[in-house]
């Protein structure tokens, strides 16, 4: 399986990112739950320079509740920087968001005040995959529907600066796909999660692979939602649409939208709260 890339789009996205950097005091870094280190754009820190980072761990919601806690302990101990919680179906997590950042962006503003200016909102500018949230924290933020959203990778195409409180202005850009990624196995992650364009990839063979890596890690709960009982290897995508009952006429299996189906189960949390990466994988 192979996931194909775009460099010169990416390549361009890039340099005005760092254009929008240069105008900002604070980074705001969403990674997906999930998979917590393909969502991570490694390069990030040439682009962010000495500029304060708040990572935030998006769709915590539908990521496992033990891997999360695990997945921020880490974070914050190897990167240093101050990890939160969020997730698309609670606001509570807002008020986190913002004190972190006034806090991470004060020195700034303390800069401009010894210069004899009057102080000003922290700017912020949020970056990350696309698809993992961007724009709907900033929704969450602004209690409004301002900056565009959509479940497709890609969906934000324009900047624009959003007044998020008196304190914040934060800046939404699009999200960044890295031009180079030669490990597949991360980018078959990252379509996994809809981090990557419906173009970009093989629906049937990403979802064959998210069978085998649920199987692996979650069989109970797997196995149980689809009622595959008894089975000791991964299930395949024939034996998910005998269990669904999804037929084409003539009894034959419909394995495409058994593909469609396994994907978005996974997607909106339905199987279970899933989360695909260990810290072992780094670790060991």
């Amino acid at each position: 399986m192979t996931i194909h890339w775009y460099p010169g789009h990416i390549a361009k996205a890039e340099r005005k990112l760092l254009e929008q950097i240069n105008l900002t005091d604070v980074v705001l870094e969403v990674l997906d739950a999930r998979i917590p280190i393909s969502s991570k754009y490694e390069n990030l820190g040439k682009f962010t320079r000495e500029k304060p980072r708040l990572l935030i761990l998006n769709k915590a919601d539908i990521a496992d509740p033990a891997q999360n806690a695990k997945w921020k302990d880490y974070l914050t101990e190897t990167t240093g920087q101050k990890v939160i919680l969020t997730s698309a179906s609670s606001a509570k997590d807002i008020s986190s968001v913002i004190k972190n950042t006034v806090e991470l962006g004060q020195p700034a503003i303390d800069k401009i005040v010894e210069k004899g200016r009057l102080p000003r909102p922290v700017r912020v500018i949020v970056v990350g995959m696309p698809n993992v949230g961007k724009s709907s924290i900033i929704n969450k933020l602004i209690k409004t529907s301002k900056a565009k959203t959509g479940s497709k990778a890609g969906v934000t195409r324009t900047t624009q600066w959003v007044r998020v409180h008196p304190k914040v202005e934060l800046m939404d850009t699009p999200g960044i796909i890295p031009a180079r990624l030669e490990n597949q196995e991360r980018a078959a992650k990252l379509a996994m999660v809809s981090c990557v364009g419906e173009a970009a990839y093989d629906r049937m063979e990403v979802s064959k692979s998210l069978i085998q890596l649920l199987f692996e890690k979650y069989k109970n709960v797997f196995c149980s939602y689809y009622k595959l009982k008894e089975i000791e290897e991964p299930p395949t995508l024939e034996d998910i649409a005998k269990s669904r009952n999804l037929l084409l006429s003539g009894g034959k299996f419909d394995i495409d939208r058994t593909a469609t189906l396994v994907l978005s189960d996974f997607r909106q949390g339905k199987i279970g709260r899933m989360t695909l990466e260990d810290i072992q994988e780094i670790t060991d």
